[in-house]
């Protein structure tokens, strides 16, 4: 299991920051960041609303537990298919190679229904849905 230093350190890489940089963005110490980076200090409620603050699209619920809530569930009859033929994947921000390219959701998965789908935003943060 992650702990919050792991998911404070995906932060920093998701968004290409180093850990100066990612003080810089919050508002707060480098020194801070590094006690917090290296275990000897947990981070205060002050220090996780300026880092939700400064990344409006990190859910706050994973942040702080490591878990995604579970309030947002589709039925797997209520996902529709996008209206383009086939789905832009983002790059990798290290290689800019596509991460996958995936068509249309259904082509080549007869009989197979959906169970979760991964967004992943440009920014580096995701959202979880599970069908029912």
């Amino acid at each position: 299991m992650d702990t919050i230093q792991d998911r404070i350190r995906m932060i920093i890489k998701m968004h290409n920051l180093n850990s100066s940089g990612f003080a810089d963005k919050i508002g707060v110490q480098r020194s801070s960041l590094s006690h917090i980076l290296s275990g000897r200090n947990k981070p205060s409620l002050d220090f996780l609303e300026k880092t939700l603050a400064a990344f409006p699209r990190v859910n706050g619920d994973w942040l702080i537990t490591g878990q995604m809530p579970k309030a947002t569930t589709v039925k797997a009859d209520e996902v529709k298919t996008a209206q383009s033929p086939s789905i832009e994947a983002p790059s990798s921000p290290s290689s800019g190679v596509p991460i996958a390219n995936q068509t249309t959701a259904d082509s080549g998965n007869k009989g197979k229904s959906i169970v979760k789908v991964l967004v992943l935003y440009s920014d580096g943060t995701f959202e979880e849905v599970k069908s029912v």
